[in-house]
């Protein structure tokens, strides 16, 4: 005499909220899980020059973002400074 569980599929309201809520949050997991194990077998197949290769790409675009961004707060600074500088002489005058 065996019983099979509830099939909670197609009877949603034998669920509570909160349980519903958690075997969503399950579900997302596993699309996700699904995602990246197809990432990384796609990873897995190609080629390492060709990863090298899209890595150093990275690498280059990355530097030069860095590059920028250090140069326009430098900048930021420099104009702030010269601001103060130009408001203590006219507070002087």
């Amino acid at each position: 005499m065996s019983t099979s569980p509830p099939d909670y599929h197609h009877h949603p309201e034998l669920l509570t909220p909160l349980e519903q809520g958690i075997l969503d949050e399950y579900h997302k997991l596993l699309l996700n899980l699904q995602s990246i194990s197809s990432g990384i077998a796609k990873l897995a197949d190609a080629p390492v020059a060709d990863i090298m290769e899209s890595l150093r790409a990275l690498e280059r675009k990355s530097g030069l973002v860095f590059t920028l961004l250090k140069a326009s707060v430098y900048k930021m600074v420099l104009m702030h400074q010269l601001n103060e500088e130009g408001a203590e002489g006219e507070t002087m005058d």
